[in-house]
């Protein structure tokens, strides 16, 4: 795969808001961890390579063991998650496929259930936020490493 253009090149500005963007969510005061796995569901789901190679890494440096990363995919038939987790990754999913699902009510109750209002905006904001880099990467065809050492 090569890579189209490079988005920062192309539009540093509109680069920086998605930066800062990104820099709230890492202050939000959400769960280290849990954004890592967010951003992997989303990144699954949207099949972004890039994000997925970079959120598994960091993960792992937040202190993420591998059995939870192997098994986020079936998180649903894993006992690895706490319901907190869960509530959070059945939000990430419907958000993430919102002109799928149109966010169910079920969903948005149970995540109340383990959320304040003003954390679920939060993670609704982190939801969106991996959700516009996916895009971006996806987009732009963004090389993660892993490629460019092989490729090189």
């Amino acid at each position: 795969m090569k890579s189209r253009l490079n988005p920062y090149q192309a539009a540093p500005e509109a680069m920086k808001a998605v930066v800062a963007l990104e820099t709230y969510v890492q202050g939000s005061g959400l769960e280290p961890t849990m954004i890592e796995l967010i951003k992997m569901r989303a990144s699954q789901i949207n099949g972004c390579a890039y994000c997925l190679h970079m959120h598994a890494r960091d993960a792992r440096a937040k202190g993420e063991s591998e059995e939870r990363l192997y098994l986020l995919d079936a998180w649903r038939e894993s006992p690895l998650y706490t319901d907190r987790e869960r509530a959070a990754l059945a939000w990430t999913e419907a958000v993430t496929l919102v002109s799928q699902t149109r966010v169910p009510d079920e969903v948005y109750e149970a995540v109340l259930s383990q959320f304040s209002e003003e954390e679920l905006v939060k993670l609704t904001v982190a939801v969106a936020a991996i959700n516009a880099w996916n895009r971006i990467a996806i987009s732009f065809r963004a090389v993660h490493p892993v490629r460019k050492a092989q490729a090189a």
